[in-house]
């Protein structure tokens, strides 16, 4: 139905309606940052190497041509756009920049990728060509992603049980807030919704000022400083923040998106 711009059709658009919204969802990859399954050495507790990771790919590109545009690069933290906190200019994320990819390899004490081994991701057959795509990008800055597809049932199961040192996945909002988001990253949790393990006295006590705060504005502010902590620590690569697209008859009004992708039914008329 769509264009590989992710427009409608052409020969559609006289039947069909079709509604955009941005989705409270961010697809990521995530590091096994703290687990006794891990050496110390272990690149991935690297964060220069981390990082180099999240520079090392072209989200826009990955959008375009493998999602038909359907969906923003997460290139501003882990909270999606569509919340009324998220501020891109308020949280700068990772951009594609393979310069500064190997530079940070560098840094890490991997020059030109040498004595680097490869690093295992953990995903499933729906996400494998977005994962071939960030392997082979990856492999131009001398970084090498052994995939490890396997089934969606055995991949939660290993992140539950922190015995996935690198993985694909997807935090979808319980509420409309970022703090939903924010708490896959608190010290104090396990996983769920601490898939990574991540501890950070700074993110805990800005999300427990955050959890008290009643100011609106206040509040927002704490969640990007949390964000911000996010990018600069680097325990996830976010991909990016995905698209409701809702298609309707020409004759259906009042059935569009939201970003709960909730199925609202009371304004519908025909």
């Amino acid at each position: 139905m769509l264009t590989e711009s992710g427009q409608l059709k052409d020969e559609l658009k006289n039947e069909i309606n079709l509604y955009r919204s941005p989705y409270l969802n961010t697809e990521y990859l995530g590091f096994m940052m703290d687990s006794s399954n891990l050496p110390n050495d272990h690149p991935i507790r690297n964060k220069y190497v981390r990082k180099a990771i999240n520079y090392g790919f072209d989200r826009g590109e990955m959008i375009q041509y493998l999602r038909n545009n359907i969906g923003r690069p997460a290139r501003s933290g882990f909270v999606p756009y569509g919340l009324p906190s998220f501020d891109s200019s308020g949280v700068d994320g990772y951009r594609y920049n393979p310069s500064r990819a190997k530079q940070l390899l560098k840094k890490a004490g991997y020059p030109n990728g040498e004595g680097l081994p490869p690093i295992k991701l953990y995903t499933n057959e729906s996400y494998k060509d977005i994962t071939t795509f960030i392997q082979n990008q990856l492999k131009e800055v001398n970084i090498n992603i052994e995939l490890n597809n396997v089934p969606a049932a055995f991949l939660r199961e290993r992140m539950s049980q922190s015995e996935a040192e690198f993985f694909r996945g997807s935090w979808i909002a319980d509420y409309p807030d970022a703090e939903s988001y924010l708490a896959v990253f608190h010290g104090e949790y396990g996983a769920p919704p601490n898939y990574t393990n991540f501890s950070n006295a700074r993110f805990d006590s800005l999300y427990q000022r955050a959890l008290k705060e009643t100011d609106v504005q206040e509040r927002h502010s704490l969640y990007r400083q949390m964000d911000r902590i996010i990018v600069e620590e680097a325990p996830v690569v976010p991909l990016y923040y995905d698209k409701v697209l809702r298609f309707t008859q020409k004759g259906i009004k009042g059935l569009e998106p939201n970003p709960m992708n909730l199925l609202i039914l009371k304004n519908v008329r025909k």
